[in-house]
């Protein structure tokens, strides 16, 4: 009689056996299904390693799911995270699903409705999320037991709970602090942030900012309008302001877009950068494309990419270690857009541009 090589190795009946549950169940664990109960998968863990065996290493998919949430690919900071994502990916012999996700904050965690092909751990290991994304989401992935790392700056709602989860950030709160710190050396203290500070990556720059003009005893100054279109944010939100009288020398917009669109409400208001208002970004994606170019804070969307990829797999090979988080630093850019005021020079007063008070102004104060 040929005896089995197997004789005397646990296999999946084994662990059923101490688990208590159906060597279906220890096979859905294998496979990552999320129709597994945490309870259950922790049971089913624990018998294995009572059997010396490490159930998730039999699992050889590697392959990964970049899911972009609430936003066009065509956004230049977000491909780019793409990007470094892929290229890293690759470096480790693992691959890439890139997939476009639409939902709603509001939507209780329950009843969002994933892409399913990342409810299928024998296909696709864990998530990259990018994007724009809220807690509900979140709580959905931790509940289902799918394995992810996001980017911290783009999180909406409680941001508690991402101190739970692997999370990388910009560090584009310092790097706020140090273009508003810039603009105060240069001799300006009328000094406005324009910015949706609704959205995560506006509130974080907008808290650098009010910490260095805190720091130099000035009053801080904002024109927020309630939009996700970055360029608008910028254009209504520098109307807004230079309709209301009052005295401006260099406003921080809160990402290059929104730059973007402050250059071209000043420009329409006969003003000139940097000769009569200062102007500087966050993010350098177009900053070195304006004209003149704009002083801005360099982030790298590629680093943020490849650090999100180490992060999963860290996670993938180590499943109980505590939450990660990493922070990238950022780069102060000087280019031209800002220019250091004479000591006799007195700020910029908007009562001459009050006759530019069209359509657009009031669509901003509605918005504020």
């Amino acid at each position: 009689m040929v005896k089995s090589s197997r004789k005397g190795k646990p296999g999946l009946r084994e662990i059923a056996a101490t688990a208590g549950v159906s060597v279906a169940t220890v096979s859905r664990v294998l496979n990552g299904s999320t129709t597994v109960a945490k309870e259950i998968r922790r049971l089913v863990l624990d018998a294995a390693a009572t059997h010396d065996v490490d159930i998730l290493s039999r699992n050889k998919t590697k392959a990964l799911a970049f899911l972009l949430s609430n936003r066009v690919m065509s956004h230049a900071f977000h491909s780019r995270i793409l990007m470094g994502a892929e290229a890293y990916c690759a470096s480790q012999g693992w691959d890439m699903v890139f997939l476009s996700f639409s939902y709603s904050p509001l939507t209780p965690w329950r009843e969002l409705n994933l892409p399913k092909i990342v409810q299928r751990h024998d296909v696709v290991r864990a998530i990259i999320l990018a994007g724009t994304n809220s807690s509900n989401l979140l709580e959905l992935l931790v509940n289902r037991g799918i394995a992810f790392a996001v980017l911290g700056n783009n999180v909406i709602g409680d941001q508690q709970i991402a101190d739970e989860i692997d999370t990388v950030y910009s560090d584009d709160r310092q790097g706020g602090e140090e273009i508003t710190r810039h603009l105060i050396q240069l001799g300006h203290k009328q000094i406005w942030f324009v910015g949706n500070t609704r959205l995560p990556w506006f509130a974080r720059c907008h808290q650098g900012y009010l910490k260095a003009m805190e720091e130099a005893d000035l009053p801080p100054q904002l024109s927020s309008i309630d939009s996700e279109e970055e360029n608008e944010i910028g254009y209504l939100g520098t109307k807004s302001l230079l309709g209301s009288g009052k005295p401006v020398t260099a406003i921080f917009a809160g990402n290059d877009p929104t730059a973007h669109g402050v250059y071209r409400a000043l420009r329409e208001s006969g003003l000139r950068i940097p000769d009569d208002i200062s102007v500087a970004g966050c993010n350098d994606t177009i900053g070195g494309f304006l004209h003149p170019g704009l002083t801005t804070i360099r982030e790298f969307p590629e680093q943020l990419g490849r650090c999100m990829v180490e992060l999963i797999l860290n996670r993938i090979a180590n499943p109980e270690q505590a939450p990660q988080h990493v922070i990238i630093p950022t780069e102060f850019v000087r280019r031209d857009s800002c220019k250091a005021l004479a000591p006799a020079l007195q700020a910029f007063t908007t009562e001459r541009s009050t006759v530019d008070r069209g359509p657009a102004q009031f669509i901003a104060e509605r918005h504020r």
